[in-house]
């Protein structure tokens, strides 16, 4: 499982020029999964993005995690998250889960995120979304299940 996080002061995703999730203070989470990715990957990420201390304090060091500062989570299915780009022009996504591995285990994600108490808002996996966001920092992360 592998997650690129951002952290933004706003963001939305739209289909057909719909708006379908929108937060104020967050993350943005593109998510993609693997072959070999379980319900474990999932909860310790989970666990993982909620628990990150990315929000300044009054001294204005990250200090502060996503409770801390009351905010939410967009989050968005990916599979080119797994893309490899090592070889020739066009990326490989063989390492990308197929969709009736990938669907479960993101609607758990989902489930497990907002088990938590944190305001989650969705894209809708295999749709052609448009993400736009204020990155806040910038703070980008990428988190890989070790």
């Amino acid at each position: 499982m592998r997650v690129i996080l951002q952290r933004v002061s706003s963001a939305s995703v739209s289909i057909d020029g719909v708006t379908v999730g929108a937060i104020e203070r967050g993350f943005v989470l593109l998510v993609g999964f693997t072959h070999d990715d379980g319900a474990n990957d999932v909860e310790w990420m989970a666990s993982r993005v909620v628990g990150l201390r990315l929000f300044g304090d009054d001294e204005g060091k990250m200090n502060r995690s996503l409770e801390d500062v009351g905010g939410a989570l967009l989050v968005i299915s990916q599979f080119t998250v797994y893309g490899d780009a090592r070889k020739g022009r066009r990326p490989s996504f063989i390492a990308a889960a197929r969709p009736e591995t990938a669907i479960p285990l993101y609607e758990r994600f989902i489930a497990t995120l907002r088990a938590t108490g944190t305001h989650v808002e969705t894209g809708e996996f295999g749709a052609d979304m448009q993400v736009s966001l204020v990155n806040d920092g910038p703070v980008t992360l990428v988190l890989d299940r070790p």
